[in-house]
Order: C-alpha cells, then structure tokens, then sequence
C-alpha cells in the first residue's frame, strides 16, 4: 500500500450544490464528493480518490506530478484561526 498527499477544497453548502457540501481534488478532474456534514465529505472523497488513483494504475496512466507519494510520519493539516 502507498499513501498519497492529495490538496482538496472543501466548499460550504449552497443551493446549486443541493445544500451539501462538495470537496474536491484539482489535481485529479473530475475527482469530487458530497455530503451533509464536513467529515462525511472528506471520507467520502477518500474513497473517490482511492477509485481515481486505481483507475490510473488499471490504465497505466502516470499519476499528476503534484500529487506526492508520503513517507511515513508525513502529511499535511489546515488549520483555520
């Protein structure tokens, strides 16, 4: 198993997104997820980007250069003050 460093945008909930709230990966178009609370979105754009990425390797696709492979005990946090 490799982990992967993957930027999202979280986007608030309006009504042309049916008052959910959307995440997103712009490195991977095309690669979003919806739900009710924050975390439910966030896990669930997990599962889409697991999907995305395996969809790249079936295809034998390069992954998009921005997105890094992890070394254990690295990652990244947003932290809104």
């Amino acid at each position: 198993m490799e982990l992967y460093q993957l930027d999202y945008v979280l986007h608030e909930p309006c009504e042309e997104q049916g008052w959910f709230y959307m995440a997103e990966i712009p490195e991977l178009p095309g690669c979003r997820a919806w739900a009710e609370t924050p975390k439910e979105t966030l896990a669930e754009l997990c599962t889409v980007a697991e999907h995305f990425i395996l969809s790249y390797q079936d295809r034998g696709k390069p992954l998009p250069a921005r997105i890094a492979r992890l070394r254990t005990g690295q990652g990244s946090i947003s932290v809104a003050v």
